[in-house]
């Protein structure tokens, strides 16, 4: 039961973690980017992200590589 507790506590704490960068990302202007892609049609909007994909595949990868090589 201990496990499944932990599990639960660091899961809420993920999402709790999430939910602060997506909030500051879009302080940042982060997913409103020039080369998002936007749609709308009607009442359907379909929203691409890949400039904002792209800039956060970056920064992840270069971040890893720091975590990783220390």
């Amino acid at each position: 039961m201990e496990t499944a507790a932990r599990f639960l506590i660091v899961a809420g704490l993920l999402l709790v973690l999430a939910g602060v960068l997506a909030y500051g990302f879009a302080k940042l202007g982060i997913g409103r980017l020039p080369g998002d892609l936007v749609w709308r049609r009607g009442r359907t909007t379909v929203y691409v992200p890949l400039a904002s994909m792209l800039l956060l595949s970056v920064l992840l990868t270069l971040l890893l590589n720091l975590l990783v090589r220390r």
